[in-house]
């Protein structure tokens, strides 16, 4: 038997970067959790403690900050691929780079019924997200939506399912459906309007959401990312992830006080988890695209 070293990758996770753009009286704010991984030669870094084809984790954290003043780009998609391609071309020993973003976004606060030149106000709590991975097999883009918090107080039903002698959650036809939703899209090329499809495909999840007369939350994440693969070409797999965010009946009639579906309690945890993923027939290959590094997208 042989001991072998598997895969490998480091990087430096979470760097909070804060750009404002100060060109005009109005300022602008980019607020990013950027974490950055490489993936290359490094077996003899885990093996025999040789260093010398590491770039040091703090070199990657320079470069984060150092990007955002000379290459932000025009999305955190487009500053992430300038980020990967710097350490693959760039940096001789580097095979790969992943680079995972959380953005923040702010409103501009409202003063007397005008926005303020340079004050914001935090927005949320959805997060919009993207990993980037360049290697030598390509370059590959995933864009993404975490802690979009949906809920619907009609629509969604739930019934017909299995049951056994341990089952006792009753059949309904007219539940509340809520989500904290993540949903991640690949894209098929990196000649995209990343902003405009971030719009959309946020609608999308939005609309096919609230319209569609939900038999299960299944129905409900299949329905959106069809849509999604329907609507914008650029896009070829689409994964979602969505924590039932259970709603009950609270029970009035102890009180003698009638419940049509008015009041609830709504139940922090144990919750259903249901995760899907949706892909065109003809999606090129992934690669190591969905492979994560700090798990931020």
């Amino acid at each position: 038997m042989a001991i072998i070293m598997g895969p490998n990758q480091y990087g430096k996770a979470e760097n909070r970067v804060v750009r404002i753009f100060r060109d005009e009286p109005r300022h602008e704010i980019r607020d990013l959790n950027v974490s950055t991984s490489l993936r290359g030669p490094f077996d003899d870094a885990h093996t025999i403690g040789d260093q010398s084809m590491l770039l040091p984790t703090d070199t990657q954290k320079h470069m984060t900050f150092v990007h955002a003043k000379t290459k932000p780009g025009d999305s955190i998609e487009e500053y992430g691929l300038d980020l990967a391609r710097h350490f693959v071309h760039d940096i001789e020993p580097v095979e790969g780079a992943r680079i995972e973003i959380e953005e923040f976004a702010w409103d501009r606060a409202v003063i007397d019924g005008v926005e303020h030149d340079h004050t914001w106000t935090r927005r949320g709590p959805e997060i919009r997200t993207a990993a980037i991975t360049v290697d030598s097999t390509g370059e590959y883009v995933i864009g993404g939506i975490k802690d979009l918090v949906l809920l619907k107080s009609t629509g969604s039903e739930f019934h017909g399912f299995l049951k056994d002698d341990f089952t006792t959650l009753p059949e309904t036809t007219d539940r509340i459906m809520a989500t904290s939703l993540v949903a991640k899209w690949r894209f098929s090329t990196t000649d995209v309007a990343w902003q405009e499809v971030y719009a959309q495909v946020k609608a999308i999840v939005i609309r096919e959401f609230a319209t569609l007369q939900s038999l299960a939350l299944q129905q409900t994440l299949y329905y959106i990312g069809r849509a999604i693969l329907e609507e914008v070409p650029d896009l070829v797999e689409v994964r979602l992830s969505a924590p039932n965010k259970h709603h009950f009946d609270y029970d009035l009639a102890q009180f003698g006080i009638e419940n049509d579906k008015e009041v609830f309690i709504a139940a922090d945890r144990p919750y259903g988890l249901i995760q899907a993923t949706v892909i065109r027939d003809d999606a090129p290959d992934a690669g190591m695209a969905w492979v994560p590094s700090a798990g931020l997208a």
